[in-house]
């Protein structure tokens, strides 16, 4: 039996539809400590960061329309050297594939779930100011914010539990087979500081992790090294996967320690314990070292890490590569050590700036829900 919503929010006392566009912001996410164990049964540390995010609007339109992306989305050009030259620079992919995938997966999702959905059409467009490849989760923003959107449209928010937007925004991502694990998608659905525990019993009796929110004044100062041309992040997990499915016992054990690197982040910053966090984010980027490879991992990539320790500050990936976490624990001297290499080698240095929790109360109060 389809479940009972209130009524169309679009709608007034008197019947008349209202015109008003709802839109939001996803941002940008740095996995902080365990990945990339989040594919791997693991445990992570992740938050969400205000220095770079999506946006997406829905407006109410008598058609159902997805907006090209005047950037993003380009089709027309100036020449036959232009197009090749932006293809090779950003590939053949914009966001409208994203904002269709989100919109097959969100509706199925509700009819298989019994969610009735009103007959009102919108307007879907979209913006990004995260950098391409760099790890930063710039894909899964802007479908995260798009689902904010319909969650908001249609009025059903509060049937739709927190704990399983992220695989909703997962899943429409595997639709257009984008290789991925759940640890992006629930920094951006929940925002902030998150721990995420996807040991094999949660995902096989809830189908998702158990996901902790903490303070985000937990974390200490941190910057982020980028590249301007950053490396491709999307083969980095390839034989590694195959490798851990064989059973292969270098990558199962390392994995497995990555994933303790989360747990023992999570009682340092608990504790305040900055030499631990040093300690961490440094074993982490070895860890993925030792299983991944230079070859995997890019002489870019791994020129980034070596940047910060080379002024002995800590330094690992944001995510699969194309831009580095780093945390200076001397303090300002050490950054402005860092800010000279990252001139001397090229690379965009910039303090992270963190994003709090985006759950409103609707949500925090189906988070308390059994």
């Amino acid at each position: 039996m389809d479940q009972d919503q209130d009524q169309d929010p679009r709608s007034t006392v008197s019947g008349e539809t209202t015109e008003a566009a709802i839109e939001h912001r996803s941002f940008g996410r740095i996995g902080f400590l365990g990945n990339p164990s989040d594919v791997y049964f693991g445990r992570t540390i992740s938050f969400t960061i205000g220095n770079f995010w999506a946006s997406v609007k829905l407006e109410p339109s008598q058609h159902l329309f997805i907006k090209p992306h005047p950037f993003h989305d380009l089709v027309q050009f100036t020449s036959l050297d232009h197009l090749l030259n932006r293809l090779q620079n950003e590939g053949y992919y914009g966001g409208v594939r994203l904002l269709m995938a989100i919109c097959k997966v969100f509706c199925n999702y509700c009819k298989d779930n019994g969610i009735q959905l009103h007959e009102g059409n919108f307007a879907l467009s979209y913006d990004t100011n995260i950098p391409r490849q760099t790890g930063l989760s710039g894909s899964s923003a802007i479908v995260s914010a798009a689902l904010s959107c319909l969650l908001d449209f249609y009025n059903v928010r509060h049937l739709i539990k927190v704990e399983v937007r992220p695989n909703i925004v997962l899943n429409a991502e595997k639709e257009l087979g984008i290789v991925a694990g759940l640890q992006d998608r629930v920094a951006q659905v929940y925002g902030g500081l998150v721990h995420m525990d996807f040991s094999k019993e949660h995902m096989d009796k809830l189908g998702h992790g158990i996901y902790t929110p903490m303070d985000i004044s937990l974390l200490p100062p941190l910057h982020l090294i980028y590249a301007e041309n950053p490396s491709d992040s999307g083969k980095v997990h390839s034989r590694v996967r195959q490798r851990w499915l064989d059973g292969d016992e270098l990558i199962i054990s390392s994995m497995e320690e990555v994933g303790q690197v989360a747990e023992e982040g999570r009682a340092a910053l608990l504790d305040k314990d900055h030499s631990k966090l040093v300690e961490l984010m440094n074993r982490n980027f070895d860890l993925r070292r030792r299983m991944f490879g230079d070859e995997c991992l890019g002489a870019m990539n791994i020129e980034m890490v070596e940047v910060a320790r080379r002024v002995g500050a800590a330094s690992k990936f944001t995510g699969s590569g194309g831009a580095v976490v780093v945390f200076c624990p001397d303090g300002p001297s050490q950054v402005e050590l860092l800010e000279e290499e990252c001139r001397k080698s090229g690379f965009i240095l910039e303090p992270v700036k963190i994003a709090p929790s985006c759950l409103n109360d609707s949500d925090i109060e189906s988070l308390s829900k059994p």
